[in-house]
């Protein structure tokens, strides 16, 4: 049984698909459903896929396959058909920014990989994530990076990391961490004793101790988006 928005969102993605050969856009979505932010279009999308409405293709960009439709919508005639963005016959200019096989997710700021900077809590844009590089359930978000202590570790100033909110950790993960409630930086999480040690990935930088109490895990770096 789908809720009223499941079936509306179901409805608008199948009578899309069928008119332009592509899904609709995150935003296009929204505001065809007349929500206020796109986790709303996430939460519903994964419902759709989780009751069997809907699947998404790992590995090939903007395609869904419709598997089936409500009683109410098969009488108007439906065969399951998949849907790919990338038609030779389509413009790639006139793709959608975003389709159902990428999470739209807020880029809260800047993190500090050298000197700690002020914790982030701002939305300043979004980016288009592949739903593959997000790391089982839970919230995500993004975070751009500020700083070249973690540059052993393939991350590098300017580059996008990909955060599952999360607050515990195991040794060896690089986190969000938020020092002394104030100061949010990208290291390397390591529990020593009663301390918690955060590891650059720089010689150049020293490894931070701090007690327990003094830091908190914000979330896990699952993917890394870098523009050249």
């Amino acid at each position: 049984m789908l809720t009223r928005k499941q079936l509306d969102l179901l409805e608008f993605i199948h009578k899309r698909v069928q008119r332009d050969g592509v899904p609709p856009s995150f935003d296009e979505m929204k505001e065809a459903l007349d929500l206020r932010s796109k986790s709303g279009i996430h939460r519903l999308i994964t419902a759709l896929e989780e009751r069997g409405f809907i699947r998404r293709l790992a590995h090939r960009a903007r395609a869904i396959e419709i598997v089936k439709l409500p009683d109410a919508m098969e009488k108007k005639g439906f065969s399951p058909r998949v849907i790919e963005g990338d038609r030779a016959d389509r413009p790639r200019e006139a793709l959608p920014v975003a389709s159902v096989d990428a999470m739209e997710l807020p880029v809260m700021g800047r993190i500090a990989a050298g000197t700690p900077i002020e914790a982030i809590s701002e939305v300043s844009h979004t980016v288009a994530v592949p739903g593959s590089m997000l790391g089982g359930s839970g919230q995500h978000y993004a975070l751009e990076v500020k700083g070249d202590s973690m540059i052993d570790a393939g991350i590098n100033d300017g580059d996008v990391v990909v955060i599952r909110e999360q607050t515990t950790a195991e040794n060896g993960d690089i986190v969000v961490a938020l020092v002394e409630g104030h100061e949010a930086t990208l290291k390397r999480f390591r529990r020593r004793g009663d301390m918690i040690a955060l590891e650059a990935a720089n010689t150049a930088y020293e490894t931070r101790m701090l007690r327990s109490d003094q830091v908190k895990v914000q979330g896990r770096l699952v993917g890394l988006i870098r523009s050249y």
